[in-house]
């Protein structure tokens, strides 16, 4: 019990690896990865029980239940479905040995500890992923107010030009640039790949 109390004041219980490029064929989260799809592993840690895997198009979880069981569940949260939000980077403490990195995906929460030694390319990873939160953002802001100039110009056409001729008709012309302009905007603002990010910051 003392054992464990003094392990978890220093940071032991669950301090997490970096694993370099070289080594990412030979994780669990690897066969998981959408290969066949263009996704590529610009990041990844390792812990006793879990995998955290970043990748262009999602981030995968390997999660395991305990560090003595070869159990693992496999969790993907993909950019489009899960927003990164609330990304913070915790430095050690005088006698911590780790350091620690927190986010969401959407409302899930993680909160991976590193090596201490590991502080320059955990940086990396923080402004890759605060850089990702941020575009989502803005991205979001500017598709809400795109939505609500569409529809605003849809109704002003509606009241202007229905009642002129054939109804149907408008109604089906009015749905088709709805759809197609709906269509364009999530293609624009939706964000699926973030590929060029992981790129400019990770230096692996």
């Amino acid at each position: 019990m003392f054992k464990k109390m003094a392990s978890d004041a220093l940071g032991l219980s669950d301090i997490g690896k970096i694993i370099d490029p070289v080594d990412f064929d030979k994780t669990d989260a690897d066969d998981y990865v959408r290969h066949e799809d263009d996704e590529k592993i610009y990041f990844l840690i390792k812990t006793k029980m879990d995998e955290y895997c970043f990748t262009n198009l999602a981030i995968i979880h390997v999660d395991g239940e305990k560090a003595t069981s070869s159990k693992r569940t496999l969790k993907r949260y993909p950019y489009t479905q899960y927003e990164v939000n609330n990304v913070l980077l915790e430095t050690a403490g005088t006698i911590d040995i780790d350091i620690q990195i927190k986010f969401n995906m959407g409302n899930v929460p993680f909160v991976i500890d590193v090596q201490k030694n590991e502080i320059d390319r955990l940086k990396d990873l923080y402004k890759a992923l605060l850089f990702i939160s941020e575009q989502a953002y803005e991205n979001k802001i500017v598709g809400r107010h795109a939505e609500q100039s569409l529809d605003k110009a849809v109704q002003i056409l509606q009241n202007s030009r229905l009642g002129e001729g054939d109804t149907a008709n408008q109604y089906k012309a009015l749905t088709e640039f709805s759809f197609d302009w709906y269509k364009e905007t999530y293609e624009q603002y939706q964000k699926q790949d973030y590929g060029e990010i992981y790129e400019r910051y990770i230096n692996n």
